[in-house]
This record gives C-alpha cells, structure tokens and sequence, in this order.
C-alpha cells in the first residue's frame, strides 16, 4: 500500500469516526419547572446557543418567553404545559428572533392582548406542533423574512388575524384548526409573503383568507410532516354569519387551488362584493382540477373585479347574489376538468359588465342564468 493510499485511508477513518461520535452525540437536556418557581427565560439564559438542547418544560409559565439567536433549540410542554402573557406585559408569551431551528411543541399558548407567538428576524425552520392557542391578540405573527412550518395547532383568538404573515415570510401550513372570537377577526393574513396550505378549517372569520401586497397562497398537498393527513380539504365555514368573504386576494396578489376548497355560507346578504371568493386590483386566481366548492354564499359566488381574472372549475351552487362576476376590465375563465362544473341555482349565475368576459361557458353543466354580453363558449376567442 502506497504512502498515498494509507493517508486516505486515515482520512476516511477520521471523517467516519466523527461522524459517528456527531450523531451518537446526545441533546442537552433540562428541565424547567414553572409550577416549583422556575423559569423558562433563566433557563435560556444559561445555554450555549448553538449546543443542541431540549428544554422540558412543567406547569404554567407567566412570562414573556424571548428565544433569541438559538439554534437547535426543542421546547417541549410536558403534559398541561401552558406560557401565559403576563397581565404587566405588553410582550408575547412566546417569541421567537433570528434563530434557527427551533421546535415548539405540546402548549398551550395563552395570549391577552400580544400575539401569542411572534417569529421575526430572519428565524428559518421554526416549527410549531400541537399547540392550543387562545387569546385577545392574533394567535401567531410571522414577520420580517421568516420561515415557519405549523401543523396540528388549534387557536380561538379574537385578534385582527389568528395567523398573520408579513414582510417576505414563507409559512407551511397543515392539519389546523383557526376559530375566529372575534366579530372583524381575519383567519389568516398575508402581506408581501406566501403560504402553503391544506388540511385546515376555519370557522366564523371577517375573512378566511385575505392575501394582499403581492402575496401568494399555495393550496397543495405536501405532507411535510410525520402523521398521517385526515383530509387535504382547506374548508372556510361562516355558522356565525359574521364572515365578509372566504378568501379575498387583492393587489396583485395570487390564489393556486391543487388541493379542494370548500367554502360555505359565505358573505353577506346584501352582497356588494362580499361572498366567496373576491379576487381584486390586479390579483389571479387558479382553480383547475374541480376543485372549487362553492355553496350557499349569501353573498356573491367569485367575484373578479378592477383588471382581474380567474380561472376555475368545480361547483358555485346557491349563492344569494351572482354565481360568477366580472367587472371593471376583468374575466373569469371556466377551465376544461374530467367533468364539467356545475354553476347553477344561483341568483344570477353569469353577470359581467360591459368591459368584462366570462369565457369557457361551455365547460357548464345545463343552463345557466346570464346577465352578461361578453360570455365565450370556448375558453378563448377564435384564434389564427
């Protein structure tokens, strides 16, 4: 064997060696127990940053937790584990800046008038499981360029928005439950960032989902995370009839279905723009697939307003006010799928202006109701 050989050799004996000790090397472990006195914070506040480490946390914790510049860092809720915002405190009971991976899991999250958790700063790879939120202020806030994955959180809060995302965040979102406390609560807010969705139901909010400043909201199975999926439905529900509209994307923003939407009972009755889905100033809407359900709205079914447009197929069924509507230099396509949609029962089904189109009539099952000049059977107009 020549000298070479044997000094490669010892170098991929080296490399494996500590590889091996790496990964056989333990987490740090310890234990906080508010419930004897103890502190979340003062725990923090002894740890090496960026040393792997699982904080075990017991009882309720009364104060304003600040996990700053972490890296590798577990919170773990033992079984009835709850962060509380302090009543002398305007800070959240949680709140998370340029760290990176960190996971939160097994709270309660008790808010009164902060967000219950922040995310800022830049954090990537913050994930969020099993947590029970509620509160008086947005359940979690999302800010500043940050990237965050939740999954299997429930939160009733009455804030401005149960999940609020801003300023080029990314957030993956699966398998929740958002309950809006509030009468002019938002289920999720977006501005300027993007968020994928499946799995998750919200009940009784202002506005399901409102994107604006350019935002993208993705509707795709991902299966990003170890349990298996109950649905990959996202469902809007408005029993309380305090919502305005289901989904609403506006300034330029945009709205992909892959993954089935169900919204029911939206609106309002005296219709205006309120309804299902309002896709305004500039925005777009993709739909394809059949995977749009709209029923009941006591509002509008999908409004496309002021140079906007969507495409969609599936069902708008029952709506109060118009099924589909196009106005101020805007159009809706309905798209080609394995069956046709089925626009129908509706006050008026198809209703454009006269700078407005509605095109693909044709993928409509049986006859629907029109006030509208400019309508297309085809999803195009003749082309060369």
């Amino acid at each position: 064997m020549t000298k070479v050989q044997r000094e490669i050799l010892f170098l991929l004996a080296l490399g494996c060696a500590v590889a091996t000790a790496n990964a056989s090397t333990p987490s740090n472990v310890v234990n906080v127990d508010c419930n004897q006195g103890q502190s979340v914070n003062q725990a923090l506040a002894k740890l090496d940053k960026h040393t792997p480490t699982t904080a075990l946390v017991n009882g309720t914790c009364t104060e304003s937790v600040s996990v700053v510049g972490f890296e590798n860092l577990t919170l773990k809720g033992l079984p009835g584990a709850t962060l509380v915002q302090p009543s002398t405190s305007g800070n959240s009971p949680l709140t998370i800046l340029s760290s990176r991976s960190v996971l939160v899991i097994n709270f309660s999250v008790q808010g009164t008038t902060a967000s219950a958790i922040g995310i800022g700063h830049g954090s990537s790879d913050i994930l969020l499981r099993e947590l029970n939120i509620t509160g008086g202020g947005p359940a979690i806030t999302v800010f500043e360029n940050s990237q965050v994955s939740i999954a299997y959180v429930k939160a009733q809060v009455s804030g401005y928005a149960i999940l609020a995302i801003y300023d080029s965040s990314d957030v993956h979102f699966e398998r929740c439950q958002l309950v809006a406390a509030g009468n002019y609560t938002e289920g999720i807010q977006i501005g300027a960032s993007h968020i994928t969705m499946y799995d998750v139901t919200i009940t009784d909010a202002f506005v399901g989902i409102g994107a604006f400043s350019g935002s993208i909201v993705d509707m795709w199975f991902y299966s990003s995370y170890y349990k298996q999926a109950n649905s990959t439905d996202i469902i809007i529900l408005n029993p309380a009839g305090t919502n305005n509209n289901g989904v609403q994307v506006d300034e330029g923003s945009t709205l992909n279905i892959g993954s089935r939407l169900v919204i029911d009972k939206a609106g309002q009755t005296w219709g205006g723009t309120t309804g299902a889905v309002l896709v305004s100033n500039g925005s777009t809407m993709n739909a394809s697939g059949g995977n749009l359900l709209i029923t009941g709205s006591h509002g509008q079914g999908v409004v496309a307003m002021n140079n906007s447009h969507a495409t969609l197929s599936g069902t708008v069924h029952g709506s109060a006010h118009g099924g589909l509507v196009a106005t101020n230099l805007s159009s809706i396509d309905v798209a080609t799928a394995s069956t046709l949609s089925t626009v129908g029962a509706n006050s008026v089904d198809l209703f454009c202006d006269a700078n407005s189109w509605i095109t693909g009539t044709a993928n409509i099952s049986g006859a629907p109701r029109t006030q509208c000049a400019n309508l297309v059977t085809t999803e195009t107009a003749a082309l060369p």
